[in-house]
């Protein structure tokens, strides 16, 4: 996996990258003590992975992934833990609080190995809703809307509101079940119950495919 440290204290680059330096599976391309340098360098130089520090003086870390124009897999490597709500809600894959073992590090390594190549096993996730981070089984979510800043979740025994966006949880869900169809909806291919004249039906509720969407839709439909 090629990765890159962007931290602004030099003990903290230097731990990380004694680490990244003994795991065979990372390849360091770059250490950055600028969060603004890494995005510059990003644009040219694909990156897996960023271990990345939130609390930096020019660039923070939540400004850093928000700057993003893809998404690599991010571990926030922080002294602050009241960070770790923000930066899950931001997808990052690991969240290391300083100080950490090599053991804690290999550990968060495996996680964005995982992600990687794909082979999340895990049948839930976690949104933020209120004050709280609750947990969805992925096997009774029906369908997802967009009500403007936040997405609306709508399982069979809830709908749950959440502040995110569709491309964050387009990276949280699998794929090869859910898909986009249309710039306010996201379904769930196993809960539909039919499809006609670009119309979806799933129970209750009719969701348009719209234009964009309607030639991906119809692969994973014939495929499925």
């Amino acid at each position: 996996m090629n990765c890159i440290i962007v931290d602004d204290s030099p003990l903290a680059v230097e731990k990380l990258e004694s680490f990244v330096g003994r795991v065979p599976l990372l390849c360091l391309m770059q250490s950055f003590y600028n969060g603004l340098e890494a995005i510059v360098y990003m644009k040219n130089h694909p990156v897996d992975l960023v271990f990345l520090d939130i609390q930096m003086e020019q660039f923070t870390g939540l400004q850093f992934i928000e700057a993003l124009q893809y998404h690599p897999k991010i571990v926030i490597v922080s002294a602050y833990d009241q960070y770790a709500v923000q930066g899950f809600e931001h997808n990052v894959t690991d969240y290391l609080l300083k100080p950490y073992s090599f053991e804690r590090f290999l550990k968060a390594i495996d996680k964005a190995q995982t992600e990687i190549l794909g082979k999340i096993s895990r049948n839930y996730i976690f949104v933020k809703t209120e004050y709280r981070m609750e947990r969805v089984d992925l096997a009774n979510i029906l369908y997802i809307e967009g009500k403007g800043a936040y997405l609306r979740i709508v399982t069979r025994q809830s709908k749950i509101m959440t502040l995110q966006n569709f491309q964050n949880m387009e990276n949280l869900l699998p794929a090869d079940n859910f898909v986009r169809v249309h710039k306010s909806f996201m379904v769930a291919m196993d809960k539909i119950d039919s499809v006609e004249r670009n119309i979806i039906v799933i129970g209750n509720q009719r969701i348009p495919i719209g234009k964009n969407y309607q030639d991906n839709f119809y692969k994973k439909l014939i495929n499925n």
